[in-house]
């Protein structure tokens, strides 16, 4: 019953804010209905395209005229007329076009032009329209900017120097303007007859005359005044394809080598329909329609012209159809939510509902032209199924939500997502194997000290505000917090998940970086408070370990163990020994030296390896503001540990002082100043090979 009034409060609704006159949610709904019958325009069946059209468009060589030369220019009519001035150009040229194609052969030629007030030329194309007035039709317009003063439309109309009487009456006249939709403007339709009163957006009378397109002037003269509708109404039609009337060039026509080869002296335009019209970018004679938003104005009048020749208009579906589909959707989605309980499978078969729909709308629209409601029906249909199949879903995840925060509070958050959403999985990878990972042990310096004399519950506060700015920096860097011991932290990368070994090495660096950064914050409220600041050391490492559930059957940790862990450990206790917050080993400083500064430290066998490694202080991030000085001279420290190790203590001894001078308080240019000048005066044994041993944890 819950699923059921669920699917009729969406149906309801979608169908009220649909069908509801000054609801924005109604343009919206429309835009995508509109945009999903642009897709249907653009990719279904097209009207066929008419290869008797031809578009002899005004393009950019036509106006610039420099493809021919000057000889050409000076015995060809047309090309002086041209380039005596720019364009508009005398009309004595489209009196000489006009001869030209009807010695050809053409049947109609369409002027996709306003030839408004007297101009050169008049003469000799005024003669010309009434020598072909049975073949040729030119264009009208009308001016709308007085409308929303309560005015009518203004006729701009030819001069009557070219049409004499009446000219918005005469057969040679139609009006070249498209009507484009109210919502986005886009042109999906033509409009073949329109009277003043529509113009002025009110109904039409019967005793008015109406007006004549461009296209419907032009069917009369093809013998197709049948084909012309005379409803006064605004007809959606089919376009033809895309690139179905790409223009020829219109100097083309008037060159003889052009006309020779590319129009076989004229027999290219016999018994062809002609229009003629700008086609240059600068012209701007470009309309949005479904197709493409730069669709020239001369193509969309040969678009209109096919469609009403051919009967390809397309028809929407009827409001109570509409309103049977919309209610029909909400229907069956409640009756596959109700049945179809699996919930995998129900939204398989709502999608698989929707595709056929889909489908069937294409398949009308192909074989009817009829356009059916897609959007509302879907949405209604979708919505409803959607949202009752996510009610019982939404409940699951509340209550995984609820577990999943109480978990975290106890477990790492990257190892309770890992075990809610993939709990199988999580416990057989952590049966035990080797995985690279990169480990953080971070420690409070002194704090067993300070444990013994401060107030125990101020000291458990401070320690919670300690870790609780430490913790955030593992989390927010993607680590695992394995564990905490006492005041200790261990956080591991690549146990759980890995992004690669370098990617893994990285996330910890910048975790150790953002520890760093909080400390000061923290130290600065303690003093505040009149509490003791406190320090840490940090160390991290890189490298292979056994990762997997230790523990008993009652309960297990997952956690890291092996040799690199064991580093890491050493790591951090040896800050204290080298007066540094940070220590890396060599094998995690490899991995991110692209991106960090390091500082040679020493090279270290700690307690329980046989092999030295070297380690580093981080310095900080490339992309960070270190300051430049500073790396500048860290150059001459990392010499100076170069030839202090080949036992060069001399020249390792001026580099240390160097360094010292600008930073006189640096421990470990101090430490290795005093070891410089201690082996200069006795030197050590052969064997010596610069590695400090560590016999202690």
């Amino acid at each position: 019953m819950i699923l059921a009034g669920i699917c009729a409060f969406i149906t309801v609704l979608v169908l009220a804010l649909h069908f509801a006159a000054g609801v924005p949610f109604l343009s919206i709904v429309w835009s995508s209905e509109q945009a999903y019958e642009d897709v249907l325009r653009r990719e279904g069946r097209k009207t066929k395209t008419h290869n008797d059209f031809v578009f002899i468009g005004i393009d950019q060589e036509s106006l610039k005229l420099t493809a021919v030369g000057p000889e050409e220019i000076q015995n060809n009519r047309a090309f002086q007329l041209m380039t005596e001035r720019p364009f508009p150009w005398s009309r004595e040229i489209w009196a000489l076009l006009l001869d030209r194609l009807f010695t050809a052969g053409t049947r109609v030629v369409m002027f996709d032009m306003i030839f408004g007030a007297h101009y050169d030329g008049d003469a000799a194309f005024g003669t010309a329209l009434e020598r072909y007035r049975d073949k040729v039709v030119i264009g009208a317009n009308f001016d709308f900017s007085d409308i929303p003063n309560g005015g009518a439309a203004i006729n701009i109309a030819p001069s009557v120097s070219l049409i004499p009487d009446k000219p918005m009456e005469d057969d040679r006249v139609g009006y070249v303007v498209f009507f484009p939709d109210a919502l986005d403007h886009k042109i999906r339709s033509a409009r073949y007859t329109v009277t003043d009163r529509q113009l002025s957006y009110q109904l039409p009378q019967s005793n008015e005359t109406a007006y004549e397109s461009l296209g419907a002037r032009a069917l009369r003269k093809l013998g197709h005044s049948g084909d012309v509708p005379r409803d006064l109404q605004s007809h959606s039609i089919r376009f033809s394809a895309l690139d179905a009337y790409l223009p020829k060039a219109l100097w083309e026509v008037f060159d003889p080598k052009m006309w020779h080869a590319n129009y076989r002296d004229g027999n290219y335009f016999k018994d062809k329909v002609v229009i003629v019209g700008a086609s240059s970018q600068v012209a701007h004679d470009v309309f949005d329609t479904p197709l493409s938003p730069e669709t020239p104005g001369p193509a969309l009048h040969l678009h209109a012209l096919a469609a009403a020749l051919d009967h390809e208009f397309l028809y929407d579906t009827a409001i109570p159809i509409d309103f049977a589909t919309v209610i029909g959707g909400g229907i069956l989605s409640w009756i596959v939510v109700a049945f179809v309980r699996r919930p995998f499978l129900c939204l398989l078969t709502l999608l698989a509902v929707s595709g056929a729909y889909l489908g069937v709308s294409r398949i009308l629209y192909d074989t009817r032209g009829l356009l059916i409601m897609v959007v509302p029906t879907l949405s209604v249909f979708l919505a409803s199924g959607l949202l009752g199949l996510g009610f019982e879903y939404t409940l699951e995840r509340l209550e995984k939500l609820r577990t999943r925060r109480t978990l975290e509070r106890y477990v790492s958050k990257n190892l309770v997502k890992e075990i809610l959403d993939n709990p199988g999985g999580y416990y057989n990878s952590m049966l035990g194997s080797r995985k690279p990972v990169t480990v953080l042990f971070s420690d409070l310096v002194g704090f067993t000290n300070l444990s013994e004399k401060a107030d125990p519950a101020a000291l458990v506060a401070q320690l919670n505000r300690y870790l609780s700015s430490m913790v955030p920096m593992v989390f927010d860097n993607g680590g695992t917090l394995d564990k905490f011991i006492g005041d200790a932290i261990m956080a591991v990368w690549g146990n759980v998940s890995s992004h690669g070994a370098a990617e893994d090495a990285k996330a910890a660096v910048r975790a150790a970086l953002g520890m760093r950064r909080e400390m000061p914050k923290l130290n600065a409220a303690w003093r505040a408070e009149g509490m003791q600041p406190l320090a840490f050391g940090i160390g991290i490492n890189h490298g292979e370990a056994i990762v997997g559930n230790i523990g008993s059957h009652e309960r297990l940790d997952p956690t890291v163990i092996g040799d690199a862990v064991n580093l890491a450990s050493r790591l951090e206790a040896l800050t204290r020994i080298y007066a540094v917050d940070i220590l890396v080993g060599q094998s995690a400083a490899e991995l991110v030296r692209d991106d960090f500064h390091f500082r040679s430290v020493a090279r270290v066998q700690v307690k329980g390896k046989s092999e030295p490694v070297e380690v580093f202080t981080l310095v900080g991030a490339r992309k960070d503001d270190v300051d430049p000085e500073f790396l500048k001279w860290l150059d001459i420290y990392e010499e100076g540990i170069a030839k202090f190790r080949k036992r060069d203590f001399k020249d390792a001894k001026i580099l240390f002082s160097h360094f010292l001078e600008f930073y006189p308080d640096d421990s470990l240019g101090k430490m290795y100043l005093a070891s410089a000048l201690e082996y200069e005066q006795a030197p050590p044994d052969e064997a010596w090979n610069a590695v400090e041993v560590f016999k202690k944890k």
